[in-house]
This record gives C-alpha cells, sequence and structure tokens, in this order.
C-alpha cells in the first residue's frame, strides 16, 4: 500500500511549508490527484487520518480534486478528458495522442494559521 509512504512525503512537504511560512497549524490540504496517478483516493483519506497525528496536519482536512485523463490528439488537434484509460481521439480515433493532464499527485495549497 503505497499510499503510507506518498502520505508521510506529503506530511512532511506541508510541514516544511508551514514551518517556512512561520505558520503552526495546517488546517486544509487540497491535492490534485490524477486517475492516473495510481492513488487511491480512499486509501489516501485513510492514511492521511492515521498519519497526520501528532503533527501540525493533526486537525487538518485533506481536499482531493480527482483529474480527468486529459488528452491532446496530435493528429486533428483536439482535447479532450476521459475519465478512463482511452489512449485515443474521441473525433477522429487516431493513436497518436499526448498526455497533458492527469498521471501525477500534486500538492495545490494548504491552508495555515
Amino acid at each position: 500500500m503505497h499510499e503510507y509512504s506518498v502520505v508521510q512525503a506529503l506530511i512532511n512537504q506541508c510541514e516544511e511549508i508551514a514551518q517556512s511560512n512561520k505558520a503552526t497549524v495546517v488546517n486544509r490540504v487540497i491535492t490534485k490527484i490524477g486517475v492516473m496517478s495510481g492513488i487511491e483516493v480512499q486509501l489516501l483519506q485513510v492514511a492521511f487520518d492515521t498519519f497526520k497525528e501528532g503533527t501540525m496536519c493533526a486537525n487538518a482536512e485533506l481536499v482531493q480534486n480527482v483529474q480527468k485523463l486529459k488528452l491532446e490528439c496530435k493528429e486533428c488537434g483536439n482535447i479532450f478528458e476521459v475519465d478512463e484509460v482511452r489512449y485515443y481521439c474521441l473525433k477522429c480515433e487516431s493513436l497518436s495522442v499526448k498526455v497533458l493532464d492527469g498521471e501525477d499527485m500534486y500538492l495545490m495549497s494548504l491552508e495555515m494559521q
């Protein structure tokens, strides 16, 4: 379950950012999680709730914004989003597509005091 190591790194990053901004408490952690990132959002929430105790994030809410897979067709230029893995253009059905978003997890912002 790699969500545990992801959450530990996320909490460490949050604490570093909070300390560098002279904050003592993190109230909200806002993330963007791509559908192809390999992260299970339910497991990430459980891991966050487990590991946040005793940290600056102890009372923080984890907001998980799921990013659809965003693709661009190299043939017709169509840019589109899909909920599932479809590596072909929905307009011209070309297999020549480029992934623009939806494969990574990002820390988007923190609310701190």
